[in-house]
């Protein structure tokens, strides 16, 4: 956990520093905002800021969003200065702390930011063997790929793995391939000289540097650029990167985890994403089932944030009745463990009584989910479209089209016309494609619906 104690917090700076060292953080002090853009941008980052209130918080958090640095701002002021405490709130400041700072409240903030409260929490087979193979590789330097659906918790796992490893006291840096622009995506990781492009008014160290010691993580690597993509093998493979607008290459010491929500072999085919790049990343695979398919885990994380929610709140911690248990576990989690937490937190918020009820467990529109949940034909059609675009995966676009096209005159019962029409292409290119696969020895289904036959060539 990195501190970056921003101004003299009214001559408590020294206090407010021993509290943060005792609980585990390592500590930077800044004078003023220029001091710390400067050590932000010098490569010893920040996990969060703790900003004196006297300083002028919506200056800094625009030039921290200037320079895309994305760190958590704390305020801290004298406790009688109400209005000091709403401005800075307003400015972007996600919490006030009142001074003499108090040892249990800081303690309490540098837990939050450090993501204590996002604990590992499983109960189902299918994740504890995920679970088993993290903890047998956590120790090692390979590469990791984490894969599973958006909301699985593949960032939860990712730090579950850097705590294991011998690089645990080192930085965890993480950075979203998804949500940078791609024009400043090589920026972010590699950092940049003064004066490489417009905007860069002075030197920053990127991602990488950054990480040094410890963990990169590339979350949604597969929405990388396939030209960022070749700079990125390289890195990996001489452990060195160049800083864009830099003259010479900068050494790194890290390891790599990556995330992906999409099947990169199918990115691979479709050749937006390197085939080599992806064997450097994926020398072990952490896939993540779907919480639908691991239901033991449902009611474990219901149970776990219905007590972080109600602590966080201030609320009674109730217990889930057997209606609501029957509820969460018919339910298909779409969203994954993300849309089950959001759902439970709504659902402290709206129980009454000394149990959570089935009417409290609410959709973000406000309706019951078990009302609103799909008739059971509805749902077998469902799932049974999933089972079979699962089966699709792996497969070339060629082959699909091949199987859909002998599918359809099948069921036309051989009729070309028919069989045009319903997959919206002409008769000729219908014509030509059975061609091409009565040439490969396939069977096509003959006009009159008889058994099939090789395809004689129409001439």
């Amino acid at each position: 956990m990195r501190l970056l104690i921003v101004g003299t917090l009214k001559g408590q700076l020294t206090t407010a520093t021993k509290i943060a060292i005792d609980n585990g953080a390592s500590v930077t002090h800044a004078s003023d905002h220029e001091q710390a853009m400067a050590v932000l941008r010098g490569g010893k980052g920040a996990d969060l800021l703790l900003v004196d209130v006297a300083l002028d918080i919506r200056d800094l958090v625009m030039r921290l969003e200037a320079e895309h640095i994305a760190v958590p701002i704390v305020a801290c002021g004298i406790a009688s200065d109400a209005r000091a405490a709403v401005a800075a709130i307003h400015a972007g400041a996600k919490e006030y702390i009142p001074l003499p700072p108090d040892p249990e409240l800081i303690a309490a903030v540098l837990a939050a930011v450090a993501n204590d409260s996002r604990e590992l929490v499983y109960r189902d087979e299918a994740m504890a063997r995920v679970i088993k193979l993290a903890q047998q590789i956590a120790g090692s330097e390979a590469s990791v790929m984490i894969t599973g659906e958006s909301g699985t918790g593949k960032e939860v796992l990712a730090r579950y793995v850097h705590s294991r490893s011998h690089r645990a006291k080192k930085p965890f840096i993480s950075i979203n391939c998804a949500a940078i622009p791609e024009h400043l995506l090589e920026s972010e990781l590699f950092g940049h000289e003064k004066g490489a492009f417009t905007g860069a008014v002075a030197r920053r160290i990127g991602k990488f540097e950054e990480a040094t010691g410890g963990t990169l993580l590339l979350d949604e690597i597969s929405e990388m650029d396939v030209r960022l993509q070749s700079k990125l093998l390289r890195a990996i493979q001489e452990r060195v990167i160049d800083r864009v607008g830099g003259s010479r290459p900068v050494p790194v010491d890290i390891r790599i985890i990556a995330t992906s929500n999409r099947n990169l072999q199918e990115a691979v085919r479709a050749g937006t994403f390197r085939e080599d790049l992806l064997f450097r990343l994926n020398v072990v695979n952490l896939k993540i089932p779907p919480l639908r398919e691991r239901p033991a885990d449902i009611l474990e994380l219901a149970q776990h944030f219905a007590k972080k929610y109600a602590d966080a709140n201030g609320v009674p911690m109730r217990p889930l009745s057997v209606e609501a248990r029957r509820v969460l576990t018919t339910n298909r989690w779409q969203g994954n463990v993300r849309e089950l937490e959001n759902t439970i937190h709504r659902a402290v918020l709206m129980a009454s009584g000394d149990e959570i009820g089935p009417e409290a467990i609410l959709s973000p529109e406000g309706d019951r989910l078990d009302a609103s949940r799909t008739p059971a034909a509805v749902a077998h059609a469902t799932l049974a479209a999933e089972q079979v675009t699962r089966a699709l995966v792996g497969r070339t676009v060629a082959d699909v089209e091949r199987d859909l096209i002998l599918e359809t005159l099948k069921h036309c019962l051989g009729n070309r016309t028919h069989a045009a029409n319903i997959l919206g292409i002409s008769i000729r290119t219908l014509r030509n494609k059975l061609n091409e696969y009565a040439d490969g020895g396939l069977p096509i289904t003959p006009a009159g619906a008889g058994e099939p036959r090789a395809f004689v060539s129409m001439g």
